[in-house]
Formats: structure tokens, C-alpha cells, sequence
């Protein structure tokens, strides 16, 4: 893995842990206010952004490079 692939998956890991933090904290405040409605989306947003970015630069890495021209040298 090159540099910006180990921070793109440190990035997506805190982001993910952040944002599970968020969602337990707002799922123990409960939804009827609207702080918590807001914290309950802000959370479900980062886990997401987290677990998409760590996920992308690791299949990024370990994915063999695609040779889009090898069909038309033959």
C-alpha cells in the first residue's frame, strides 16, 4: 500500500469509529427531540462515509491494474 492509501483507510477508520460514537450517543438520547434526530443522521452519514472511503482504498490496493487497450493491440 503507497502512503495516500494507508491515509485514506486511517481517515475512513476514525470517521467510522466517530461516527458509530455519534449514533450509540444519539440512539441513548432518543429520537423525539430534534438534536437527536440530528445526531442519529449525522452518525449513520460518517459510518457510512468512514466505511466507503477504508473500503475503496483498500480494494484500490489490492486490485490488479485494468488494461482497458488489451483487446484492441490484438
Amino acid at each position: 500500500m503507497s502512503g495516500a492509501n494507508i491515509l485514506f483507510v486511517a481517515i475512513g477508520a476514525v470517521s467510522l469509529l466517530v461516527g458509530l460514537a455519534v449514533l450509540v450517543a444519539a440512539l441513548r438520547q432518543g429520537r423525539e427531540s430534534p438534536k437527536g434526530v440530528a445526531m442519529l443522521i449525522a452518525g449513520m452519514m460518517a459510518t457510512a462515509f468512514g466505511l466507503l472511503m477504508a473500503g475503496f482504498a483498500i480494494a484500490y490496493a489490492t486490485a490488479d491494474p485494468l488494461d482497458l487497450n488489451a483487446e484492441a493491440a490484438q
